[in-house]
């Protein structure tokens, strides 16, 4: 079967030319896993889209789990991960211009670029090649939005016509800055994009409701038994603020509020696995709407063999 499996792989590479292949899915569906394989049977590089995975030393918190990059004892390169410290903030412009460096690098190689991830927004912007400049800092706006909740907030973002992801503002600084870039878009030439849109083949990996919200408590309990909340306190001790962990949202925002003793463990476990679980369900929300605006996706079953998941994406990569 693998030799089979080996050949069509050839021979849908040759056919592929370079095309850009992308891999989604929710949090704990294994998208990753997946992509590596893939990766390693087609001469494939990996490009992340994960949001927080951008950042060093935010291991446990952000699910990197790097031996995922190894198949078969051999290493898969990846892109975007560990290119900033913890601390620091990293807009979608950045993104997009990162993405898009990676991108030519891999095919300036005869490799073939894999785009991986859950954050839709990142997916989505370099597909359809919308304009993310480079936002300033607003502080007239900031002030003004700053006495509002977080419901208030993300019942305002929903209200921009302009593609906006809340899968992540899961803060209030987090809300706030979207609101603040979506603000200064409104005010930019629409008609105006910094990249090109780039065809690809989009699949997603679709794990059964119930199946993924055991795999999150169970990961869950796997990342504090691996050391979650001792990352927190290096990360807090070598000088990162708590404020600026608690911005990105999820493990840091949870486990951040309990190290500095805001609330128990108890209450950081309790809430920390409702927070993945609303995540992971808004990401299927955004999916669900890139699909909406025109992105076919080709669904895979999570729960098939890593052989059958090749096989599908092999008969995905020939169409």
């Amino acid at each position: 079967m693998e030799d089979v499996l080996a050949g069509v792989a050839q021979e849908a590479a040759g056919r592929m030319k370079g095309k850009l292949i992308t891999i989604l899915g929710p949090t704990a569906s294994g998208k990753t896993t997946f992509a590596a394989n893939l990766a390693h049977s087609i001469n494939g590089e990996i490009i992340s889209a994960d949001s927080r995975q951008i950042y060093r030393d935010m291991d446990i918190g952000t699910g990197k789990d790097l031996s995922d990059y190894f198949i078969n004892g051999e290493a898969i390169p990846y892109h975007l991960i560990d290119i900033r410290e913890a601390g620091e903030k990293y807009t979608l412009f950045e993104y997009q211009r990162d993405f898009h460096n990676a991108y030519a690098d891999i095919l300036s190689r005869k490799k073939r670029p894999i785009l991986c991830g859950g954050t839709g927004l990142y997916i989505e912007s370099v597909l359809k090649g919308y304009n993310l400049p480079d936002v300033p800092a607003n502080i007239t706006l900031r002030e003004s939005l700053q006495s509002k909740t977080l419901e208030e907030l993300t019942e305002i973002l929903k209200g921009y016509r302009s593609l906006h992801n809340i899968t992540d503002t899961d803060t209030k600084k987090r809300a706030i800055r979207a609101i603040e870039i979506e603000e200064f878009r409104a005010r930019q030439d629409s008609s105006e994009r910094d990249f090109p849109p780039i065809e690809s083949c989009v699949m997603g990996v679709k794990i059964d409701r119930e199946l993924r919200r055991k795999k999150i408590s169970e990961r869950l309990i796997a990342r504090i038994d691996e050391g979650m909340i001792d990352e927190v306190r290096n990360i807090i001790n070598s000088g990162v603020s708590p404020d600026d962990l608690i911005y990105y949202g999820l493990e840091y925002k949870f486990v951040t509020l309990y190290v500095i003793g805001k609330i128990s463990y108890k209450e950081m476990h309790e809430g920390l696995e409702v927070a993945i679980h609303q995540f992971a369900k808004r990401q299927m929300t955004w999916f669900r709407g890139m699909e909406r605006r025109g992105i076919k996706i080709n669904w895979i079953d999570a729960n098939l063999t890593m052989l059958q998941k090749l096989e599908k994406a092999y008969s995905f990569i020939g169409m």
